[in-house]
């Protein structure tokens, strides 16, 4: 059985195993446009945007998914805020060389990611009522999150930390706003 250091080391291996991957195996021109496009569905811009207008504008359940979607991102950022603040972690770009990044790469400590914890807040509360669309919203949202690590801007773990977070925090609040 390995020590928890010993077990700690190795998923830390692991870990930039599964990013070297992402950020340098695959690499090609197209995913260079297509995760560079498809990340911005997470940003800050895309989501207050989609989120106010269904809620101030769509009628019914998808009026009230937007609502939700709303104060679950919200909550979610300052969730997000705070363990960023917290942890502090370096983004794999300024530690791991040869990462591949985009020009004005953020700076801000990059553990959870925020992208992901928005579309994944954002997501989660039209699971509820969408059907066969929620495959297409969980496919985009992990596509989302899979366009940061791609990016050199996150490690695997900041990208399944926010979709934890972006989840639950968007699941606690279609309970108790509904």
């Amino acid at each position: 059985m390995l020590t928890n250091n010993r077990y700690l080391q190795w998923l830390h291996t692991y870990e930039r195993r599964v990013f070297r991957w992402f950020n340098q195996t695959i690499s090609h021109a197209a995913l260079d446009r297509f995760f560079g496009t498809i990340t911005h569905m997470g940003g800050a811009a895309f989501a207050i945007a989609c989120t106010l207008s269904l809620a101030l504008f769509a009628q019914g359940k998808w009026g009230l998914a937007g609502l939700q979607s709303a104060i679950a991102l919200t909550a979610s950022f300052i969730i997000t805020t705070i363990v960023k603040k917290k942890f502090r972690r370096r983004r794999p770009y300024m530690v791991l060389p040869y990462t591949k990044v985009g020009r004005n790469p953020l700076k801000d400590p990059s553990f959870p990611s925020g992208h992901t914890t928005a579309i994944f807040s954002i997501m989660t509360p039209f699971l509820f009522i969408s059907g066969w669309f929620a495959l297409c919203l969980v496919l985009l949202a992990t596509l989302v999150g899979l366009s940061r690590i791609y990016l050199g801007l996150h490690y695997p773990s900041d990208c399944i930390a926010g979709c934890i977070v972006g989840t639950v925090t968007a699941l606690f609040v279609v309970l108790f706003v509904g």
